[in-house]
C-alpha cells in the first residue's frame, strides 16, 4: 500500500511540475506549435523531474500490483488528483474551495479504510482466455482512439476519458497476468502485448481528450474506467480478497476514495496560466 501511495504522490507531483514547465516554455508568446513547445519544455529541469517522477511512479505501481489487490492500487492511483490539487495550491497558487479541501480529506479517509481492509493479492495467475480478453480490450481502446476524435464535442471528452481509463486498467491487470519475466515467455504471453498496446493507446486517448475537450469530463471518465473494471477483474478472476470480515469496509473505502477523486476531476490536468493568473494578479495588487 505504501508503494501505491508513493506512486500516487509521484504522478500527482509530476503533473504540476510539467504544467509549470509548460507555462514557462510558453511565456512571452513564443510560437512554433506544440512540437516546439515540447522541445522548450524538455530543456527545463521541472519537466525532466516530472518525467523522472512518472517513471518512478510506474515502478512503484508495478510493485504494488504484485503485492496488494488491484482495487486498492486503482483507488490509490486515482488519489493522485488529490496530490495534484494540494501541490498546485502551493506551487501554482491555485485556490482550493472548501468543497475541494473536503474532497481531499474524503480521498484520504477512503484510502485509510482501504489500507485497513485490503488483504494480500489473489493467488490466481489468470487463464489464457483472460489474457486474450485483455489483449482484445487493448486493441478496442486503440480503435476508439482512432475514431473518438470525430465524436461530437459533448460526448468526445467522456468517451476518450473512459477509453483511456480502460487502457490504463488493462495495464493494471496485465501486470498481474505476467508471472514469468523470461524473454521467451514474455514474447509468448498475450498479456505482454496487452500491456504495451493498452498503455500506449491510453496515453494517446487521454492526451487527445485533455486537448480537445473538458478536462473535468475526461478525467471523470478516466477515474471510472481505471478503477471499477480492473477491481472487478481482480476480485472475480484473480482471487483478490479483503481481510476477514472487512469486505464492507473495503467496499466503502473504495467508493469513498473514488468519489473524492471524481470531485477533484478538474485537476486531471494541472491548472495553467488561465487558472492561476487571477490569483497571481490579485497578489501583485496587494503587494
Amino acid at each position: 500500500m505504501l508503494c501505491a501511495l508513493g506512486a500516487s504522490v509521484c504522478f500527482g507531483t509530476a503533473t504540476v511540475l510539467q504544467a509549470m514547465a509548460a507555462r514557462a516554455a510558453g511565456a512571452g508568446g513564443a510560437g512554433g506549435g506544440a512540437a516546439a513547445l515540447l522541445l522548450r519544455a524538455l530543456r527545463q529541469w521541472r519537466y525532466l523531474a516530472g518525467l523522472g517522477l512518472d517513471g518512478a511512479g510506474f515502478l512503484l505501481q508495478i510493485v504494488a500490483l504484485r503485492s496488494i489487490p488491484i482495487y486498492a492500487v486503482g483507488a490509490a492511483l486515482a488519489a493522485s488528483l488529490a496530490v495534484t490539487a494540494v501541490v498546485a495550491s502551493r506551487l501554482l497558487h491555485v485556490r482550493l474551495s472548501r468543497f475541494e479541501w473536503g474532497a481531499v480529506a474524503v480521498v484520504c479517509a477512503g484510502l485509510a479504510m482501504l489500507g485497513l481492509a485490503s488483504g494480500a493479492e489473489g493467488d490466481r495467475t489468470g487463464s489464457l482466455a483472460l489474457k486474450y480478453a485483455m489483449l482484445g480490450t487493448s486493441v478496442a481502446v486503440l480503435v476508439l482512439g482512432l475514431v473518438g476524435g470525430r465524436l461530437p464535442d459533448r460526448g468526445r471528452a467522456l468517451a476518450l476519458g473512459l477509453g483511456a481509463g480502460f487502457g490504463f486498467g488493462v495495464v493494471e491487470v496485465a501486470v498481474r497476468l505476467i508471472a514469468d519475466l523470461d524473454p521467451g515467455t514474455l514474447l509468448a504471453n498475450p498479456a505482454t502485448y496487452a500491456l504495451l498496446i493498452g498503455g500506449g493507446a491510453a496515453f494517446l486517448l487521454l492526451t487527445t481528450a485533455l486537448e480537445r475537450g473538458s478536462v473535468t469530463t475526461a478525467t471523470a471518465g478516466l477515474v471510472i474506467g481505471e478503477t471499477i473494471g480492473p477491481a472487478l477483474v481482480g476480485v472475480v478472476w484473480l482471487g483478490d480478497r479483503t481481510r476477514e470480515g472487512l469486505t464492507w469496509l473495503a467496499v466503502l473505502g473504495f467508493a469513498v476514495a473514488v468519489a473524492g477523486a471524481l470531485a477533484l476531476a478538474r485537476f486531471g490536468e494541472a491548472p495553467g496560466t488561465e487558472t492561476a493568473a487571477p490569483v497571481e494578479a490579485e497578489e501583485e495588487q496587494q503587494a
